[in-house]
């Protein structure tokens, strides 16, 4: 573990999600922010609207539904992240990629045919525009 990460690993949980949620989050924590063992840090770092693709990559995989779901709202996903979306366990994820955009004909009616029927409700619905929030100081977020 690098000195700079038991620096980060130091800080007070506050002080972390603080930093998640900073408009001036420094580069150097952000790889340490993807890891995140703390699920609320991690959620508020993932709905960040200035995520790489890197970044958007490694969480797009990961183990919780909930932090798939924060990027599946995301209007800047590639062709594969969408199938993983269409695709994942979870219909929260499946429910959330139902307004994205740029979804084929073949995806939009896949999810329309979902097992889950709030799922394939929401894929009968047009493309939904992605809505953000951000309070002074703090970053850009996807609602």
């Amino acid at each position: 573990m690098s000195d700079l990460e038991k620096q980060y690993k130091a800080l007070p949980l506050a002080d972390r999600l603080d930093l998640a949620l900073s408009d001036n989050l420094p580069q150097a924590y952000r790889p340490f922010m993807v890891h995140e063992q703390w699920m609320v840090i991690k959620c508020y770092f993932a709905r960040r609207a200035d995520l790489g693709m890197e970044e958007i990559g490694a969480l797009i995989n990961d183990q919780d539904h909930v932090i798939r779901l924060c990027i599946a709202k995301r209007p800047d996903l590639t062709p594969e992240m969408i199938a993983s979306c269409v695709n994942d366990r979870d219909p929260n994820v499946r429910h959330a990629i139902c307004r994205n955009a740029n979804l084929s004909a073949a995806q939009r009616q896949q999810l329309q045919a979902d097992i889950d029927p709030l799922v394939a409700r929401a894929a009968t619905k047009p493309p939904k525009e992605t809505q953000y929030r951000q309070r002074p100081g703090q970053a850009k977020l996807i609602k």
